[in-house]
């Protein structure tokens, strides 16, 4: 029999124990969450490290570099990522454009022309100029503080200490007119800015922006050297531009448009009267953008240069379906004049020609408007809505209808620029033929002939080009720095061929665009260095994720 004792205790134990009330983990599972956790943080961080290879942060410091080991170290691993990067970029178009022509190119060659865009040579080249550049600068912008050192007693003041006890506050950004508001720094950039005046001198940079520069270059092909160093050298003179202008407080009114007409004088005289000066693809397109046949075009090129012209350049003319009856007849009398013995190919290409479609001067203008207004705007439509799509989607699809109404009201502006400034040089070109004949048959006021037949001359056309410049007051006022920027080196380079031509100037040889790129490098990493809110956007952000701060 049990002992009355121990059966009294039995149901008390059994009546003290109960359930836990919160969630027992073993061990185990707890060491498992635990390591997880961690291995989720590694991999984000692997991420973000992984991420900085390809695209840097914002507000990133400059590095300081004690010898010239760390330098030579610090621009290996700067011209390794930038080579990467530029070839990534480079077989990325490649690999665009080859897919493009696939449908075109037999099956058995495909991998072939797949390989070619990605590996072949102008990703290469592309990888070594972008790679050279950024090491060859890095090293030199860095090793020249420590081979010529900088006084560092003549420090910069301390922003934070006023040498006057009464300083007015400045104005509000709403009390400072816009047409006076300077760009302004991040705080980063700014410091960047402290570190650079401390360290480096303004020549430093622009030493190792022109050696850099001027070797990199000659990485790519000569052919695409001349564009490069144009590109380069322009926006160079862009950034010293407005650096030169916010320090000295000068403001040029309207000074795009000066530049743009500028520009276009020696375009439109090149093109009827030195066309070898322009590229040929540029050629082919402002005689498509005239609308005009581009037999007249070559009618007048021939003109200008031999005095003479080619009978099948009137004959092409002569076999349109559009020609109306009577310039039918008035060309045929042209050219029965040029085919006599001696022949005579008059002073200049006749008008009839030029439109033979319609015999009145005056009804050409309006109608040449309206023919270069519908091939411009598809063209124009694709520049604007396209962008805006692909790199302002988030924003595009907030408000689609305000981007799109304010998208296809700068596609009007823009192909209204491009219409009017073809109709007034049409305008142009018919006026001054019947200009020269009214001067020439005046009795009662004669000026002397050499005036009147300058008129008939190839410098007259550059006046056409400088009139129709003047329709850039109808684009938006922000894009006329662009397309001012867009013709600048284009005529340059034709007025730089042309005064070679009449032995004005110097040849460069083969050093020529080395030289160009050189000093546009110089310029351009100068401001970079020292003034970089004077650059325009674009080239501030490629340069800063190419070279870092420095």
């Amino acid at each position: 029999m049990a002992s009355p004792k121990h059966s009294s205790r039995v149901p008390h134990d059994a009546a003290m124990s109960r359930t836990p009330s919160y969630i027992q983990l073993a061990p185990r599972r707890a060491m498992a969450s635990f390591e997880n956790l961690v291995a989720l943080a590694n991999h984000q961080e692997r991420l973000r490290e992984a991420r900085k290879i390809v695209w840097r942060e914002r507000g990133e410091p400059a590095v300081e570099l004690k010898d010239l080991w760390e330098c030579m170290e610090h621009a290996g691993r700067g011209g390794l990522r930038a080579a990467a990067i530029a070839f990534a970029l480079r077989a990325s178009v490649n690999l665009v454009l080859a897919t493009i022509r696939m449908g075109k190119v037999p099956k058995n060659m495909r991998l072939s022309l797949i390989q070619r865009a990605i590996f072949g040579k102008d990703s290469f080249r592309f990888a070594a100029m972008l790679g050279s550049f950024v090491t060859i600068y890095k090293a030199t912008l860095n090793a020249l503080p420590i081979l010529l050192p900088v006084n560092e007693h003549a420090n910069l003041p301390s922003p934070f200490e006023d040498e006057e006890e009464d300083v007015e506050a400045p104005p509000t950004p709403s009390e400072v007119p816009l047409s006076a508001r300077q760009p302004r720094l991040s705080l980063s950039a700014q410091a960047h800015q402290v570190w650079v005046r401390k360290k480096t001198r303004r020549w430093h940079s622009m030493f190792a922006g022109a050696l850099a520069g001027g070797l990199a270059v000659m990485f790519e092909k000569r052919s695409r050297r001349v564009v490069i160093a144009q590109q380069l050298f322009v926006r160079g003179l862009q950034g010293s531009y407005n650096a030169f202008t916010s320090k000295h407080g000068f403001h040029l009114p309207n000074g795009e448009v000066l530049m743009f007409c500028l520009c276009c004088t020696q375009i439109v005289y090149a093109l009827f009267a030195r066309p070898d000066t322009l590229p040929r693809s540029y050629t082919a397109w402002l005689t498509t953008a005239s609308g005009g046949p581009p037999s007249a075009v070559k009618m007048v090129q021939d003109m200008n240069k031999t005095g003479t012209f080619d009978v099948k350049d009137l004959d092409n003319i002569l076999s349109r379906e559009d020609i109306i009856p009577t310039n039918q007849t008035a060309l045929l009398a042209r050219r029965a004049l040029a085919t006599n013995s001696p022949p005579d190919f008059g002073s200049y290409t006749p008008c009839s020609a030029i439109h033979p479609w319609v015999e009145s001067c005056t009804h050409v203008t309006l109608p040449r408007f309206f023919t270069v207004f519908k091939w411009a705007f598809p063209i124009y439509g694709a520049l604007h809505f396209v962008p805006m799509i692909l790199f302002k989607w988030n924003a595009f699809f907030k408000n689609p209808l305000h981007k799109l109404g304010r998208a296809g009201w700068a596609t009007i502006r823009s192909s209204a620029f491009l219409a009017t400034f073809i109709a007034t040089f049409q305008s142009w070109v018919c006026f001054k033929h019947y200009l020269h004949g009214v001067l020439s048959s005046q009795t009662r006021v004669k000026l002397p002939q050499k005036y009147i037949d300058f008129l008939l001359s190839k410098y007259s056309y550059g006046f056409g080009g400088l009139f129709g410049a003047l329709s850039l007051f109808v684009e938006e006022k922000r894009r006329r720095g662009e397309l001012a920027m867009y013709v600048l080196p284009k005529g340059m380079e034709s007025a730089w061929l042309t005064a070679r031509g009449k032995g004005w100037v110097f040849h460069t040889g083969q050093f020529g665009e080395m030289i160009l790129t050189a000093i546009g490098m110089s310029m351009v990493m100068s401001i970079y260095q020292n003034d970089p809110q004077h650059l325009s956007g674009l080239v501030r952000r490629i340069l800063y994720q190419f070279i870092g701060p420095n």
